[in-house]
């Protein structure tokens, strides 16, 4: 596949997995179905499903990676090229700041809209974040979450595997991660997803941004160093 092809394909990809899971937490969550809104499972399901639609759709020009933590993880498995991954990883980060400004500019169409702190979907911790949880717990959770999440894309993307359901594995193991994550950290596991709504919140979103890089990011390589022990690919 000609490699601007793969890099459009991941950009693509990545601002719709922003726009439709980050817009799910910033707009379904408090205009419909009164001041709870879709409630957690709700931004979880539009996530997974967000990622579900986004497999079938350029899976098979990219792989849908739309994660540089996948991508990275890819490279150190010996599955991904340094060029590709470059090339991916950039995509996916212009995706999600694309994203990102849409649904800011959707966001600023009501009357009286005000940026929050951690807006536009923005991954955080601590006092007024969710659940209050402390950077220890945030730190873990997206270093762990990260890891099992890679391991499920090694498993259903090996040899032995069925192509034609890795992406509905894929998109139900993201919904899981949410349904745990969402009230610690607002669920990352994806360094890009993180960066596109920290930009346009600025304050608090953008001083924890490196947590969001780091942690999915170290989890991605040591499930990357490990997958050998479960994955025959």
């Amino acid at each position: 596949m000609n490699a601007s092809k793969k890099y459009f394909a991941e950009g693509l990809g990545t601002f719709a997995l922003v726009l439709f899971g980050c817009g799910a937490a910033t707009i379904a969550s408090v205009s419909t179905a009164g001041p709870a809104g879709i409630g957690l499972l709700g931004i979880s399901l539009a996530f997974g499903l967000a990622v579900v639609a986004m497999a079938y759709t350029i899976g098979p020009i990219s792989g849908c990676h739309i994660n540089p933590a996948i991508s990275i993880a890819m490279l150190a498995a010996g599955k991904l090229s340094m060029k590709d991954t470059v090339g991916y990883v950039i995509s996916q980060c212009i995706g999600a700041i694309a994203g990102a400004g849409v649904l800011y500019l959707l966001a600023t169409g009501t009357t009286g809209f005000t940026m929050p702190e951690w807006g536009l979907g923005s991954n955080g911790w601590g006092d007024g974040y969710l659940g209050a949880y402390n950077m220890q717990a945030a730190l873990i959770a997206e270093f762990v979450f990260t890891f099992l999440f890679i391991m499920v894309i090694f498993g259903t993307t090996a040899k032995n595997a069925s192509p034609q359901m890795a992406g509905l594995a894929i998109g139900i193991a993201l919904v899981l991660i949410h349904l745990v994550v969402i009230p610690i950290t607002g669920t990352s596991v994806n360094p890009a997803r993180s960066l596109g709504p920290a930009l346009f919140a600025g304050g608090m979103a953008l001083s924890q941004l490196w947590l969001f890089i780091v942690a999915p990011i170290a989890g991605g390589l040591f499930a990357a160093a490990v997958r050998k022990v479960f994955v025959d690919d």
